[in-house]
Formats: structure tokens, C-alpha cells, sequence
């Protein structure tokens, strides 16, 4: 218990509940709000909030947005002939900041992994199925990163839009 806080012990375990934040960098985050002006504290509070509030999943392609369709999907300027398929809003955003790629995405959030009980449901695969079966798409990228889950999520998309006459091809990994 630091400082004998419970406040400042619950702000700390919920900093820890974020990804990739371990209880040093927890312990940092909260300390700097509660040390900082009280305006800076608000601002983040706020900014968390009005998040929340507004984001939601893109109805077409469930990227996170704060219109529907996302301005992606909703882009005159985009190829719809070829879909991104990514595991996350990150991987999306990664690909974007390249800025060459022109086609649209699809967000599964997350990947098969029947140890912790994530199926094709879960991942809305069949949505997306019929997603790629109602557009005028001819290839699809498999962007799942090289674990064996992302893997077996890219062999699974493989067998289920290959009766579709669409192009399945996946991301190069490794060493250029």
C-alpha cells in the first residue's frame, strides 16, 4: 500500500490495467496526475470520457470512429477492391501512417485463440464472409501479426473466403 493511500493504490491498479503498464510505470502515471496541476488531472479525466462518449465501431469495417461510417470507409478515394484485414485499430493505424496504402480495412479485435475461448463468432468472421461476398472485393490482405494464433486466424480466413473466388495473400514478415 503506497502511502497508506487506498485512493492512490486504486489509481495506480487502474493505470496497471492497461496494456504494456507495469506497476513502476503505474506508480509514475499516477503520482505525475496527482503532482500536476489539478486542471491537467481534469483534462485527462475529461478526455477519457468524452472518448467513451463518442467512439464507437465503424458499422462496415469495425475500426474505432466517431462516425459511421468511418471517413475510411466512407472515403470516395478509396479502393474497395482490396481489404486490409488487421487484428487491431493499431494495425490500422500503423498501415495509414505509411501512407500508401489506398484500399479499405477490416478489425476482427483479436484473434482465434480457443485457449481463452475466442472463436470465429466472437471475431464476427461470418460478418466479415458476407462483408467480402456483398462488395466488389478481389483481394484480401491478411495483415494478423506472425504468432500462432494470428496465424491460425490467417489459415482460418483463408479456407472460409476461398470458395469466393477472392484473392487471399498475406503480409511479408521477417528480414528484408
Amino acid at each position: 500500500m503506497l502511502l497508506n493511500a487506498p485512493s492512490v493504490d486504486r489509481l495506480i491498479e487502474a493505470f496497471r490495467r492497461l496494456p504494456g503498464v507495469g506497476r513502476r510505470t503505474a506508480e509514475r502515471l499516477a503520482l505525475h496526475l496527482l503532482a500536476g496541476p489539478a486542471e491537467e488531472a481534469a483534462f485527462f479525466v475529461e478526455a477519457v470520457r468524452d472518448a467513451r462518449a463518442k467512439v464507437r465501431r465503424c458499422s462496415v469495417c469495425r475500426n474505432l470512429t466517431e462516425v459511421d461510417p468511418c471517413t475510411i470507409c466512407g472515403g470516395e478515394r478509396r479502393d474497395r477492391s482490396t481489404i486490409c484485414v488487421v487484428e487491431q485499430p493499431s494495425g490500422a493505424m500503423a498501415i495509414e501512417k505509411g501512407g500508401s496504402y489506398r484500399g479499405v480495412y477490416h478489425v476482427l479485435h483479436g484473434v482465434l485463440n480457443p485457449l481463452e475461448g475466442i472463436g470465429p463468432s466472437e471475431l464476427d468472421i461470418s460478418g466479415f464472409v458476407k462483408r467480402v461476398k456483398d462488395s466488389a472485393a478481389k483481394e484480401v490482405i491478411v495483415a494478423t501479426n506472425a504468432t500462432a494464433e494470428g496465424e491460425a486466424t490467417a489459415m482460418y480466413l483463408s479456407k472460409q473466403l476461398g470458395p469466393l473466388g477472392v484473392q487471399v495473400t498475406r503480409i511479408a514478415h521477417g528480414v528484408p
